[in-house]
């Protein structure tokens, strides 16, 4: 039984009153692939023959966020059926979308003008893909009120201009029309191709394709806040070693992240990486990325050996990698500014690179160099990234199997414990303020980690002895 949702009222609602208006209206696009592939469905699109200004006039709460592109976004009043349960600052949003055919993209992003159409048939020719192209009649569902039962009861309801219906049935992703033509008008569409191929398990139709490799470098002409949102979505969508095997095959990859192309065919000591090269490690570890995954993960696992290739060596005992670490931490630095990460994103993201190879040293720490170990923000997650690069390597989880154990039989208190003395007590006691003091706290913070103290008395007795009255 496929999922009722107050989304899909809150459109269908939409298609009726603008057919009872006298205007053509469907559902379009992802939502209708999604329903036809048994999948719950982000959002709900409607495309009718009702211009943007009829739209704004039917509809009491609306917003004329895209009305030039033709896109008016249509807000459903709570009371309405669909929306009962929801506030009065949280009301089902329906984008509507009037029929239309765009001009020429001369910016390789948006149409520079439209012009609206009362066809169905001519608007889809617009859009991108054909799984994409296809539209849904409510009026010919069995209840127009009712999620329908099976994606194959949907099929009826379903109008094909595209040839979308056999490419679903394929898994084809084929772009309509000319491909190169609607490359061209969209160069984010490259980067859409391959996230809907990993996503769905498709492969990409040989024109395509073909067309995919002969415009990547036009890729460029996207903001990279927007590639950085497609990459994203490829990392944590659950499918990131294929979404990255395509960029790789399409040649988009060298164009968005050159750093991680270069890591083909950079081999790796075979006692320690039995897999192979660099990027043949780091597509194992993204492969294990989950759905849903955390994005600062997901950033990390990509670029966590990104210091390599350019760190690369043959030693007389074996290949390394000297500071490959360090250097890794100053390109993913690079990389984050390029794409504009957050502040906060990119120091969990660069602390990931920096630290994933410290659990090597785990089982030797001291006692309080393993619970500053443990200080480190979303600790979580550099023990599932190194869980990923062990298992994409020896598959060898003894350093894993002890840090986790260690870490979830650590209690909060023991990690981060009540200081026993601070700057106040050494002023106290006679101490000037200084650099010294960071050093005083420092050691005294060591032994109580260590737990060789553990009240303010033994605190300042243990001053006494190394640093003197």
């Amino acid at each position: 039984m496929l999922p009722a949702t107050r989304q899909f009222e809150a459109a269908l609602n939409i298609v009726a009153e603008l057919r009872a208006a006298g205007f053509e209206a469907y559902l379009a696009g992802g939502c209708v692939r999604d329903l036809l592939l048994g999948r719950e469905p982000v959002d709900y699109d409607v495309a009718t023959s009702a211009t943007p200004d009829v739209v704004l006039k039917m509809f009491p709460r609306t917003f004329a966020v895209g009305a030039h592109f033709g896109v008016v976004l249509v807000a459903s009043e709570p009371e309405q059926p669909g929306c009962a349960e929801e506030s009065q600052d949280s009301r089902c949003v329906t984008e509507v979308a009037t029929f239309r055919s765009d001009g020429a993209y001369s910016d390789g992003r948006h149409p520079d003008a439209v012009r609206y159409t009362t066809s169905a048939q001519e608007d889809v020719q617009r859009r991108d893909f054909t799984m994409n192209g296809l539209l849904l009649d409510p009026v010919k569902l069995e209840s127009a009120h009712e999620m329908p039962s099976t994606p194959e009861s949907l099929r009826t309801a379903v109008l094909d201009y595209v040839g979308g219906l056999a490419d679903l049935d394929a898994g084809v992703i084929r772009a309509i029309g000319e491909p190169r033509r609607r490359f061209e008008e969209d160069q984010l569409r490259l980067l859409r191709a391959v996230r809907f191929a990993a996503r769905f398990g498709f492969k990409l139709e040989a024109a395509t394709s073909a067309a995919m490799r002969s415009l990547a470098s036009r890729i460029h002409a996207v903001s990279r806040e927007r590639v950085r949102d497609e990459l994203t979505k490829m990392l944590t969508e659950g499918h990131a070693r294929r979404a990255f095997e395509l960029l790789e095959e399409t040649d988009l990859l060298v164009q968005v992240l050159p750093e991680i192309s270069r890591m083909k065919g950079v081999a790796q000591p075979p006692q320690y990486h039995p897999e192979g090269d660099v990027l043949t490690h780091t597509l194992m570890l993204l492969e294990q990325l989950e759905a849903g995954c955390p994005v600062t993960l997901a950033w990390g696992a990509l670029l966590h050996d990104v210091g390599k290739p350019p760190t690369f060596r043959v030693a007389p005992d074996r290949i390394r990698f000297d500071g490959h670490v360090e250097v890794g931490v100053a390109m993913g630095a690079e990389i984050c500014r390029r794409f504009r990460f957050s502040n906060d994103d990119t120091r969990q993201i660069l602390a990931l690179i920096e630290n994933h190879m410290r659990f090597a040293d785990a089982p030797r720490m001291k006692a309080s160099t393993l619970k500053r170990f443990f200080r480190l923000d979303g600790f979580a997650e550099h023990l599932a990234l190194h869980r990923m690069d062990c298992m994409a390597a020896h598959a060898n989880l003894d350093i894993w199997n002890f840090v986790r154990e260690r870490y979830a039989a650590m209690p909060e208190e023991a990690v981060r414990p009540q200081p026993l003395i601070t700057g106040r007590e050494l002023i106290a006691a006679g101490y000037a303020p200084g650099p010294r003091f960071k050093e005083i706290l420092r050691a005294v913070e060591d032994a109580q980690l260590e737990g060789a103290i553990a009240t303010e008395e033994e605190a300042q007795e243990l001053v006494r002895e190394l640093f003197g009255a």
